[in-house]
């Protein structure tokens, strides 16, 4: 096999883009943790070297030892025997590698005995153990909790279980769902009462929970009686003790690696994270925005997988007396897959910026404030990179999951009827990221979650940048693509606000999200592409695909069927 980081030029052009400066600084306290940590970075050439270091071992592991057992992981499955769940070994063998390589802490502080690494560089080390195996992200991604914990937990609680997550000694779950309430977690019923003493307790039954025999839950309750909606639920963490039973796990399509439980809580003793009532509007909706752009990388992993086994077959099979590669119908097909892989490579890293923007704004405005400082232009940008990574985060999880989904779909096309047959990587492939727009949040979801934002025009400020610079020759034609497609924004906006029609404004709003992405991502394609001629081809397929999307879109939205839900009754029962 080889290294997942050095052998992929795009990572390695992302990774070299990186503008982490400001962050990192944050992160190191002015890079006075070097005074303590012998391990911490002196300054920012220190630490963006130490980064690459890091994401050197990971991609080692994640190409020479996760992915050589990934299809032994697959047909073994977690297995489930006397109410315990035990992982393939082969998905243990490689847990315990990173636990050794110290990668289980990698965005804890260096106090608990984390890495203290910005979100982004999680987000590179998730993509590429997603490449490797899939399965194993469900395990290795979920440090959200740990960081979930960090952030809004008590000294006592962060103290107790932190270090724990970062010597890799503990996994973790996200105990949310359960059998009547899926993505509409309001309807949760699972009860946390307390004790004449103070002291939680927990008792319900939990559904579909990734990685549901872990050693430590963070579960979500209702600790108000009475209540029936969002306001009464609390979010606690407990200990998978015998008072946690595992009562089955799922039988799935892909990700058999990692285990997918149903658990009942019985009397299981546990303790509130921050405050009552907070559990799903603040910390839960915290953790699933982390989630939700670790499942981005993971589909991202996965199809750069399935990219690299079409290409490679492609250029190998030989029919009528020469490589498939060189039909024109393949070859379009791989370079579609390739644009998609590297727009969607930008989007995440771009999103990725934006949340640890957030993240280190909001650590800077609790500095100023107990020093006594003005926190009025610390207010702002977090105002601003608030609304950045709550429409990046959907918008990322919305376009990089269904993408990998089709670049899977090609990826077994290309391969034709062996792709098809359980010998070839590319059907696993095709297994594993069909839950990418499931889970976390389907892709449906996620463009409720996102459309607030293109009515907003979030990015607005941004683009007006973008179209006063002076861009030469292709890029300059290019730029103007891009200000025809804000254009059919705009009219399509107009006209579905102007619609006094809530369904089909709802319809259509994957449309417009998907269009103003475009934009966000067209003008960062057209940025890479005055540093590396190469991004030229890739933002020149891209725009000018989005364009010819966009007027199809536009034409669905101003002059499409606007009588659906009218006729539903009639449409659906047509013979």
């Amino acid at each position: 096999m080889s290294n997942f980081f050095t052998d992929n030029p795009d990572l390695l052009f992302q990774f070299d883009h990186l503008d982490l400066e400001e962050i990192t600084r944050i992160r190191e306290h002015d890079y006075s943790d070097s005074e303590t940590y012998p391990h911490a970075p002196r300054d920012y050439e220190d630490a963006k070297d130490n980064f690459r270091r890091i994401l050197e071992v990971v991609g080692d592991i994640a190409g020479n030892f996760v992915a050589e057992r990934a299809r032994e992981v697959d047909e073994l499955g977690s297995t489930f025997a006397d109410g315990k769940v035990t992982y393939a070994k082969g998905l243990q063998e490689a847990l315990d590698r990173l636990t050794q390589a110290n990668l289980m802490g990698f965005i804890l502080e260096r106090k608990y005995g984390g890495l203290n690494l910005p979100i982004t560089l999680y987000i590179f080390a998730i993509e590429m153990i997603s490449r490797g195996d899939a399965s194993l992200m469900n395990l290795f991604g979920l440090q959200d909790i740990s960081e979930t914990v960090e952030k809004f937990a008590s000294d006592e609680i962060k103290d107790e279980f932190l270090p724990k997550f970062a010597a890799g000694e503990v996994t973790g779950a996200m105990v949310l769902t359960e059998p009547d309430a899926g993505s509409d977690l309001q309807a949760v019923k699972t009860r946390a009462y307390q004790d004449d003493d103070g002291n939680w307790y927990l008792n319900g039954v939990k559904r579909f929970i990734t990685n549901g025999n872990a050693d430590v839950n963070l579960v979500l309750a209702r600790s108000e009686e009475g209540t029936k909606d969002g306001r009464g639920l609390s979010l606690f963490i407990c200990y998978g003790d015998d008072t946690v039973q595992i009562r089955r796990i799922e039988h799935k399509l892909g990700i058999k690696g990692s285990p997918t439980c149903e658990m009942q809580f019985h009397d299981t003793p546990a303790k509130l994270i921050g405050t009552r009532k907070r559990g799903l509007i603040t910390y839960v909706m915290a953790l699933m925005n982390g989630a939700r752009l670790g499942v981005s990388a993971q589909a991202l992993g996965i199809a750069q997988a399935a990219y690299v086994e079409a290409r490679r077959y492609a250029a190998q099979r030989e029919q009528f007396g020469k490589s498939i590669l060189s039909f024109p119908a393949v070859a379009d097909m791989l370079i579609n897959m390739k644009v998609d892989l590297e727009s969607s490579r930008t989007l995440i890293y771009s999103t990725a910026h934006a949340v640890d923007m957030l993240t280190t704004s909001e650590m800077e405005m609790k500095r100023l404030q107990e020093a006594g400082e003005s926190t009025t232009d610390i207010r702002s940008a977090m105002k601003h990179w608030k609304a950045m990574a709550e429409f990046l985060t959907p918008l990322s999880k919305f376009v990089i999951t269904e993408k990998a989904n089709k670049i899977c779909y090609d990826a077994i096309q290309i391969h034709g009827g062996t792709g098809y047959m359980h010998e070839f990587n590319v059907e696993r492939h095709y297994r594993d990221v069909r839950i990418t727009n499931i889970y976390e949040g389907t892709t449906q979801l996620q463009v409720i979650a996102a459309i607030g934002g293109v009515i907003k025009g979030v990015a607005d400020a941004a683009f007006d940048d973008f179209e006063a610079r002076e861009y030469l020759h292709e890029a300059k034609q290019l730029a103007k693509k891009l200000k025809k497609i804000r254009e059919l924004v705009e009219k399509c906006k107009s006209y579905v606000l102007d619609k006094d029609d809530k369904d089909y404004q709802e319809l259509h709003s994957a449309e417009l999200v998907e269009m103003y992405g475009f934009l966000h991502v067209g003008y960062l394609l057209l940025e890479e592409a005055t540093d590396d001629p190469r991004k030229m081809l890739i933002a020149k397929k891209y725009i000018m695909d989005a364009l010819a999307t966009s007027l199809h879109h536009t034409e669905v939205i101003t002059r499409g069927f606007d009588t659906l839900f009218t006729d539903v009754e009639q449409i659906l029962t047509m013979e």
